[in-house]
């Protein structure tokens, strides 16, 4: 039984919550006023308090400063302001006006949580593979905001993931945070690479394998998903497993049972598959490279996150964070970047995502003069527009019209180098019409950039 201090001016609304976390089995106690909360918070713990916001989150920083162990549910008055209470801490929100089947959902997933809580400190030499507390997701745009409100929303339950998305874009980051917002927080977070791991020894490395299984077997070994049990696998580039290992996979996420290689008997895991790919696997599917049950086994909740280019406007936030992030790491004291280092960063196309920008940056701060990164400490390939009009400024010719169609040009060459020749990928990095790209290529006479060879 989990205990609940229910904070709201609404008589009626108070009342009602209360009754209601009475009678899914909490203790609870009402207060009508912040300050008669804060009281109490100081006179007793409570697990949850479940109270609503006025016109900010400062609610949430207050009590999760008087009681940090306490779990904030906040009521809201907007989508807006409940996604800036989960970012202030608060564990979970809900838009007013609430029905009550969703406050008694909401204080279960507490109590899950709580009862995680309780396990990890009962055990606190627990072995857990890795640590799976997530770098920060950095999410100043639309579609961001709304994969982390996604991704907070489906954390608590135990159902399969698909997360897709291009090469960088964060994919296990999001995976990470699915498992720390979830009641599976305090056991393991393993992760596996189905690309990096030959299809020989992939099966004995996800089920495990008995003594004399097979050559060099010398003794029992237990399979990731016994090492997850309880916990969250995260099984990424699911696109290339073998297709005899996806029908042994579909079965686990069916069964919940793995058969170790050279074993007769069946082991029961308490197992949540996460699971990523770049590849699109609709087409695999359609291709016969993947099979459609498992498909649609793992695609109960997706998550796809879109590239760096259609979210230009974190950019500057990512910047800020890598330079933190490398400052610690190298020992240097970067203070930022100039504002045409920062023009030029917001404009590159970031075909490797995410992870290109952060090695961008770490290298920039490597090579920098001073406390900034200016445009010189930049790669060529994302300064190149700006030398050329350099070049161009520096003449006697001040045409704007000139200056234009260099800059229209390097920037097509660079988005067809980066597509390999796609036009229809390059129009939409450039944020023009397929027709408008093609009339361009024709007009400043662009022939085959980018394609492979023949």
């Amino acid at each position: 039984m989990i205990s609940v201090l229910v904070v709201d001016e609404d008589e009626a609304l108070r009342q009602a919550l209360a009754v209601a976390a009475a009678r899914a089995g909490c203790e609870a106690v009402a207060m009508s006023t912040v300050a008669g909360a804060r009281e109490e918070l100081m006179r007793r713990t409570f697990d949850v308090v479940l109270a609503t916001l006025g016109e900010g989150v400062d609610l949430v920083e207050e009590l999760r400063s008087v009681a940090p162990r306490t779990q904030v549910i906040a009521m809201t008055a907007t989508p807006e302001l409940a996604l800036a209470a989960m970012r202030a801490g608060a564990a979970d929100a809900f838009v007013l006006p609430l029905r009550l089947d969703d406050a008694v959902l909401a204080l279960a997933r507490a109590e899950e949580r709580e009862r995680s809580w309780r396990a990890r400190e009962s055990r606190p030499d627990a072995s857990v593979r890795e640590s799976a507390a997530p770098t920060e997701i950095v999410a100043h745009s639309p579609r961001m905001d709304e994969v982390v409100r996604v991704a907070r929303k489906i954390a608590p339950f135990n159902t399969t993931v698909l997360v897709t998305g291009e090469s960088g874009t964060g994919k296990e980051l999001i995976a990470r945070s699915l498992h720390a917002w979830s009641t599976r927080a305090a056991m393991p977070f393993v992760p596996i690479n189905c690309a990096a791991i030959p299809e020989g020894l992939l099966e004995s490395e996800l089920f495990g394998h008995k003594k004399g299984a097979f050559t060099d077997a010398h003794k029992d070994k237990a399979g990731l998903f016994e090492e997850a049990s309880g916990g969250t696998l995260f099984l990424d580039e699911i696109g290339d497993l073998p297709l005899s290992l996806q029908v042994k996979l579909l079965r686990v996420l069916q069964e919940q049972e793995i058969r170790p290689l050279g074993s007769t008997v069946d082991i029961k895991v308490d197992v949540r598959v996460i699971a990523a790919t770049v590849r699109n696997l609709v087409d695999d599917v359609a291709a016969g490279r993947f099979r459609e049950d498992l498909f649609y086994r793992l695609h109960v909740l997706p998550v796809h996150l879109p590239p760096l280019r259609e979210r230009r406007e974190e950019i500057p936030q990512l910047v800020e964070n890598f330079i933190a992030r490398f400052n610690r790491k190298l020992g240097t004291r970067i203070t930022g970047c100039s504002a045409e280092a920062l023009q030029l960063l917001t404009a590159h196309a970031w075909p490797g995502n995410v992870r290109e920008l952060e090695n961008t940056i770490e290298r920039a701060m490597v090579l920098a003069e001073g406390d900034q990164i200016d445009a010189g400490g930049l790669p060529e390939k994302v300064r190149a527009p700006t030398d050329k009009l350099r070049m161009t400024m520096l003449g006697s010719d001040l045409s704007i019209k000139k200056a234009t169609r260099i800059i229209e040009e390097e920037l097509i060459r660079r988005a067809l180098k980066e597509t390999r020749g796609n036009r229809t990928s390059a129009a939409r990095i450039l944020e023009i019409s397929h027709r408008a790209l093609l009339y361009k290529i024709k007009e400043f006479g662009i022939a085959d950039v980018g394609k492979p060879p023949t």
